[in-house]
């Protein structure tokens, strides 16, 4: 195992690249920053809506939302720019209270909204399908995010679809020049964490087409074509997690009153008890918990040092989320037994090794870990 210099991150984690100075791609990304001239970027997106605002005969805008921090400052931020948005959120199967009091406070600040709900049956099969297959049971997660939005943007004729940060470029992809401002094909065939597979690669006995159909997209190439631009907030605007939050609790938005539900931060990933499980999985697949993701971005913005992160890391552990393992086998009908016979399955044998019955990591960011 190799780690950033700079930050924690190990090279096993997709789209992290080390070069010979021992620096990750995400820290060479975010000196980057320094150079991009913020003000033009932000003239750019004026001159996106304004030509939104011209070719729309009722909303400007569609924004993807869940509630949390970020989609509360997209909403703020375009409701500043004068759009008149249409907000659209897929409702997650494992939505927490204060995921729905924040969605609802979000919602309040003077939007339309609508909230897409799949059939639960459907969800269920198709969480445990790609849990088998992948290891992840986020892949329907994912495909209903990106998916929905687009296809209700098409239907009523919304020139402009705003997401929030690229998670390629905040976490590491060095191609932002030329993917960062637009979601396209290519850019969701390796970021959209779907391992590549669109909703007609999971037809089976169990899913059907039909059943499947909320997690079939427009063909992306062909969106703009119809009149629809897809694209990345953060690539117009200098993106921090603190911002985001700061703007968010101004206008009423809530962190998790219990805590960080995984990771480091009480105000990210809290809208929905499955996620942790997504992160959870990175341990055994990337050697790394959430932690990893969220104490290297504060290491870059110069708000803690790396031994420091490192210290927080070995008082954390693995970060194994118990009650939501419950939870999310509960939902799709399996015991935890079989859960962890699963993701066992997926074990990374390059980096994983076994000491007298042990589970490890070779080369482990820290030595004095303990691996029971």
């Amino acid at each position: 195992m190799k780690y950033c210099k700079k930050c924690i991150l190990p090279e096993t984690r997709p789209g992290i690249i080390i070069d010979a100075e021992g620096v990750c791609s995400a820290c060479r990304n975010f000196e980057l920053r320094e150079k991009i001239d913020w003000e033009h970027r932000e003239k750019l997106f004026d001159d996106v809506i304004q030509n939104a605002k011209l070719n729309s005969d009722g909303y400007d805008c569609l924004i993807p939302v869940s509630g949390g921090k970020d989609s509360t400052w997209q909403v703020v931020k375009c409701l500043e720019k004068g759009l008149s948005p249409l907000c659209v959120t897929w409702k997650p199967p494992g939505q927490t209270s204060i995921g729905k009091e924040n969605l609802d406070n979000l919602i309040r600040l003077g939007v339309d909204h609508i909230h897409y709900s799949i059939n639960p049956e459907v969800e269920k099969n198709f969480m445990l399908s790609a849990l088998r297959r992948f290891g992840t049971p986020a892949i329907p997660m994912h495909m209903a995010i990106f998916n929905i939005p687009l296809k209700i943007a098409l239907k009523h004729e919304i020139p402009l679809v705003i997401w929030g940060e690229n998670s390629a470029f905040e976490y590491g992809d060095p191609s932002e020049e030329r993917m960062g401002f637009r979601l396209s094909k290519n850019w969701f065939k390796k970021f959209g964490v779907t391992h590549g597979t669109t909703a007609e690669d999971w037809i089976d006995n169990t899913l059907t087409r039909k059943s499947l159909n909320a997690y079939f997209g427009p063909d992306l190439d062909e969106l703009e074509k119809q009149g629809v631009l897809a694209i990345f907030l953060g690539y117009y605007f200098e993106w921090d997690v603190e911002t985001t939050r700061d703007v968010a609790k101004l206008n009423g938005f809530k962190s998790n009153p219990n805590g960080a539900r995984t990771g480091i931060y009480d105000y990210a990933d809290i809208d929905d008890d499955f996620i942790s499980i997504h992160h959870y999985i990175k341990w055994y697949k990337f050697g790394c918990t959430r932690s990893f993701d969220n104490l290297s971005i504060e290491i870059r913005n110069g708000r803690i040092t790396r031994d420091e992160a490192v210290n927080i890391v070995k008082s954390q552990g693995d970060c194994m989320p118990k009650d939501d393992i419950e939870k999310i086998c509960k939902f799709m009908g399996i015991e935890v037994k079989e859960f962890f016979i699963i993701i066992e399955s997926f074990r990374n044998k390059d980096i994983w090794y076994k000491d007298h019955g042990t589970w490890k990591i070779r080369d482990f960011l820290i030595e004095d870990w303990n691996w029971t």
